[in-house]
C-alpha cells in the first residue's frame, strides 16, 4: 500500500484478506508499505478496480523474480497461500456480508 494509490489494496480489502487468513488459522499476513517519499512501481489492480468498480488487492507469494533479489519463499509460504485461497472460496461471502458499507 502507499499514499499515491499505485497499488490496489486499501483498508477494506486489506481487512478482508486478514480476516480470511484468521479464519483459516494462518499466521498474520505480511503487509508491505511503501514510504511516501520513495518512488515505487505500480500494478494494474487500481486501473481495473477503477474501471470495473470491483474491489481488488495486490497479493501473492514471494518469488525470486522481477527486480528484487530478496523475494524468495519457502514451502510454508506456498501452503499458506493455498490455504488463504481456499479460505477465500469458503468464507468470502460471510466476511463480505459482515462489512458495513
Amino acid at each position: 500500500r502507499n499514499a499515491n494509490q499505485r497499488y490496489a489494496t486499501n483498508g477494506l480489502t486489506g481487512f478482508v484478506v486478514r480476516e480470511l487468513a484468521r479464519r483459516a488459522g494462518l499466521p498474520p499476513v505480511q503487509e508491505f508499505v511503501v514510504r511516501n517519499d520513495c518512488g515505487c512501481g505500480s500494478t494494474i489492480g487500481p486501473i481495473i478496480s477503477a474501471a470495473t468498480g470491483i474491489r481488488a488487492i495486490d497479493m501473492g507469494c514471494p518469488q525470486l523474480s522481477m527486480h528484487s533479489i530478496r523475494e524468495t519463499m519457502g514451502v510454508c509460504d506456498l501452503t499458506h497461500g493455498l490455504a488463504l485461497f481456499r479460505s477465500f472460496f469458503k468464507n468470502f461471502r460471510e466476511v463480505d456480508s459482515s462489512i458495513e458499507q
